[in-house]
């Protein structure tokens, strides 16, 4: 009898074969979002399925309240392209999000939001100028008419991201699009333990292509962002994306050193002229106080800046569980 095996190979010498990575990850990020998680993955699914892609879809939940975990188990038990990462505790619409991106094998990965205000009919558009070359698709909001305030507030919010932000971030644009691998992979060595990824994937230098879209209307439940979340998520991405704010304190210690250099010579003439001088002199000290004071803090900023640079490595989240990915 010839057995089926070379002599010379043992079967534990034959290797399994290699599962290629899927073309597309989809990461939907979600916290108490029962309501929605079935009715967004059959959407997103019908779409790539019109594309002519292999893709797996990951679910990251921040410790939800409610079934959303009990519901996406469900899902992972019926198709295994759909996967899970469970946290222990809610780590924030950063980290979360983040940490499930690097957690992909696709060749590309799409952000989706979880409550349909990302339409998934643009991920077509996205696949197909991912296909003719473009690295990063982002989609970006058409800015509905709202308050004067509002609009307002919006201009002020990003003209002082313009001005003291480390990189220009894309106007009205959420995170919702198609990043490369490349992109994914340059970004998860960077270890930003504060990962503000919008502005993380300008600051990568790759190109990037923008699809406008209105804003989709809520389908179902209630959004869990209130005006202090959004205000600490604003923060965040700020001191995330913002380093030159540190040495905001050297400008104000020119400013500082200037106006007591004027006030000593407004000192001079008005002693000159035998005017009240002496509160001139102390202002002057107060000033040059000041400038001193700022300048000191601004070394410190800078310094507190070198750390942060040369000390990333905090874990994004802590995971309690995973479903269907290969290492169990």
């Amino acid at each position: 009898m010839i057995s089926d095996i070379s002599p010379d190979i043992s079967p534990s010498d034959v290797s399994p074969p290699e599962i290629s990575p899927p073309d597309i990850s989809v990461v939907c990020p979600c916290y108490n979002e029962e309501a929605n998680v079935e009715a967004i993955a059959a959407a997103v699914i019908a779409q790539l399925e019109q594309c002519d892609v292999s893709f797996e879809y990951l679910f990251i939940d921040n410790a939800s309240t409610d079934r959303t975990v009990e519901i996406v188990r469900a899902m992972c038990a019926r198709d295994a392209r759909i996967k899970l990462i469970a946290n222990t505790r809610n780590f924030g619409q950063m980290r979360s999000p983040t940490h499930c991106i690097y957690a992909t094998s696709g060749r590309a990965v799409i952000g989706i939001a979880s409550d349909f205000q990302d339409p998934p009919e643009l991920i077509p558009e996205f696949i197909r100028r991912w296909r003719a070359g473009a690295p990063i698709v982002l989609g970006t909001r058409i800015v509905e008419k709202s308050s004067w305030w509002l609009g307002l507030g919006r201009k002020i919010a990003y003209g002082f991201l313009e001005k003291f932000g480390d990189y220009s971030i894309v106007p009205h644009a959420t995170g919702f699009g198609l990043y490369d691998r490349r992109v994914v992979d340059l970004l998860a060595g960077l270890h930003e333990p504060e990962p503000f990824f919008r502005g993380m994937l300008v600051e990568s230098g790759y190109g990037i292509e923008t699809v406008p879209h209105a804003r989709a209307p809520r389908q179902r439940g209630i959004s869990s962002n209130t005006f202090l979340r959004l205000a600490d998520f604003a923060l965040s991405g700020l001191a995330g994306s913002a380093k030159k704010l540190l040495r905001l304190p050297f400008l104000l210690a020119v400013v500082s050193a200037l106006l007591a250099g004027l006030t000593v010579a407004a000192a001079l003439l008005s002693w000159v002229l035998d005017g009240p001088a002496g509160w001139f002199w102390m202002a002057a000290l107060i000033e040059g106080n000041a400038a001193l004071v700022f300048l000191a803090l601004g070394f410190m900023g800078d310094q507190v800046r070198l750390i942060s640079e040369r000390t990333r490595g905090t874990p994004l989240v802590v995971e309690r569980e995973r479903i269907n990915f290969a290492e169990g």
